[in-house]
């Protein structure tokens, strides 16, 4: 059965930090991306970040760079995601997930969690 443990998301202020974790189980891939994809009402689902397994290969969209930055924990299915610089488009419910082979995660076939709201507002 594969489960999820997503945590850290909450209300910030411009400007500010969160930082999210996020571990699977009951996964046994070797070829895989784990990350976390983002979706606000009336939008379009973003990958906001991914780490590929097992070469541990990041990928961040423009939207993100230089503010996001993915991590793996020890051991397993287990990331993190450093939020900084956050800005109000940054809004919205953040999904953790793994996509069998490669990154980015997004696609509706991924593995997911059921996610974790972040917003920012002043």
């Amino acid at each position: 059965q594969v489960q999820f443990v997503e945590s850290g998301g909450g209300l910030v202020q411009p400007g500010g930090s969160l930082r999210l974790s996020c571990e699977a189980s009951g996964l046994t891939f070797y070829h895989y991306g784990i990350g976390w994809f983002r979706q606000a009402p009336g939008k379009e689902r973003e990958g906001v970040a991914c780490i590929e397994s097992p070469l541990d290969r990041t990928y961040y969209p423009d939207s993100v760079k230089g503010r996001f930055t993915i991590s793996r924990g020890n051991g397993g299915f287990i990331v993190y995601l450093q939020m900084d610089n956050l800005k109000s488009e940054d809004s919205a419910v953040y999904y953790c997930a793994v996509s069998p082979g490669s990154c980015p995660v997004g696609s509706y076939a991924d593995y997911r969690g059921q996610g974790t709201q972040v917003a920012v507002s002043s």
